[in-house]
């Protein structure tokens, strides 16, 4: 049987650019992961919720899609952190290709460090705007 291995560098670049859709789900685990779905699907439901209640804050309608965003870019920072011989004990045991990250790994986690915090503290910001003024600020 073949094994394919998996790259470490790949799945955070996938995680922290198309963590939003699942890509690095779709990646590390398959067509059968359920996760990977839900990540899919946030992105029609947020659609969907804000279609059906027009009247509400996009803040609230596109929640879906923000969480699986953020969950996105944590897990980039999950997978990249994690060791080399660790990642191939758990992703490619059967690979006889060993892990090497790079200087292109840590470039992708300061990038998702930062993205992160941005999001989240954006995210933090617009609910507490919306909790305490109703929007006024925005």
């Amino acid at each position: 049987m073949n094994f394919k291995h998996k790259n470490k560098t790949l799945s955070v670049f996938l995680s922290f650019i198309l963590g939003s859709f699942g890509a690095h789900r779709f990646y590390l685990y398959g067509k059968r992961d359920p996760i990977a779905w839900l990540h899919l699907l946030s992105l029609p439901l947020a659609f969907l919720f804000s279609s059906l209640y027009f009247n509400l804050n996009p803040f609230v309608t596109y929640a879906p899609w923000l969480f699986s965003l953020l969950a996105g870019i944590f897990m980039s920072l999950i997978l990249g952190l994690k060791s080399d011989a660790r990642w191939d004990q758990q992703y490619n045991p059967q690979s006889e290709i060993k892990s090497d990250s790079s200087w292109l790994l840590a470039l992708l986690l300061v990038f998702a460090t930062g993205t992160g915090a941005i999001v989240l503290i954006g995210m933090m910001a617009r609910a507490f705007d919306l909790l305490y003024t109703g929007g006024a600020y925005g």
